[in-house]
């Protein structure tokens, strides 16, 4: 897959008269770093919109109080420990954990960070590995959330009465073997294949583009692929969407 591949098929939704669209959301925030704050520096830069999905318990108010204004706060769960069981997939909320212990443990989570976040923050989970509960997630509208984010196209607007979802669908990093960057021609592949399931209709086409980032695992390879794809996506006429768009 290339640079090409992806210019053409943004050409083809303008050719249909639709707008193509993407967002970004970056897993696994908290405490200041030099990689959290090349990737808000890039942000500022490139002038894209970022969904910053931060670990509660890891929160820094100093952080939070400082961000941009292209600079949306999500919910990455509580404190990011798996309590999945043995021999199941790695996970915060995992189907054997009750409802209600994992709802006051999100709400005590959640009035923490929204003190610290400000007007910057949005009631919406985004579960850490992307693995939540489905007994849970019908519960969250109950518990205030306006929406869930996980990965891979949607099945449906809402995941829950009044929760809407809007997923990821372009991870750049490898987990299954390097744990870096996943590759130029994966990470284009991602992108485009969701497009076209969008313009074909393969996929909820007015679910945006998302793109799945993790700051703290970025090699450089990763950080020139961003910033080529911020410049590319500008000058072809594409739009990032903010938190408070697709979640407001």
């Amino acid at each position: 897959m290339s640079w090409n591949a992806l210019k053409e098929e943004l050409g083809r939704w303008r050719s249909l008269g639709r707008e193509p669209d993407f967002w970004w959301r970056d897993d696994d925030a908290g405490k200041p770093n030099p990689a959290l704050d090349r990737l808000l520096a890039l942000a500022r830069s490139s002038d894209v919109p970022l969904a910053l999905a931060v670990v509660p318990a890891e929160a820094d108010e100093t952080l939070l109080g400082g961000l941009d204004a292209g600079v949306s706060v999500l919910q990455h769960g509580t404190d990011h420990v798996n309590r999945a069981a043995a021999g199941e997939k790695k996970s915060e909320f995992p189907d054997s954990e009750e409802a209600g212990g994992a709802l006051n443990r999100l709400a005590s989570a959640r009035k923490r960070l929204q003190a610290q976040a400000g007007a910057r923050f949005f009631p919406v989970l985004a579960p850490p590995w992307n693995r939540i509960s489905p007994r849970l997630v019908t519960h969250l509208g109950a518990a205030s959330y306006a929406g869930l984010s996980q990965y891979g196209p949607r099945r449906r607007a809402e995941s829950a009465p009044g929760v809407r979802q809007v997923n990821t669908h372009a991870d750049i990093i490898a987990w299954q073997s390097s744990r870096g960057f996943v590759g130029e021609e994966p990470a284009l592949r991602m992108m485009v294949s969701h497009l076209v399931s969008r313009r074909c209709g393969g996929a909820d086409g007015a679910e945006s583009t998302g793109l799945l980032t993790h700051h703290a695992r970025h090699d450089e390879a990763a950080w020139a692929f961003l910033e080529r794809l911020f410049a590319f996506t500008r000058d072809s006429g594409a739009r990032f969407r903010t938190a408070a768009e697709l979640f407001g």
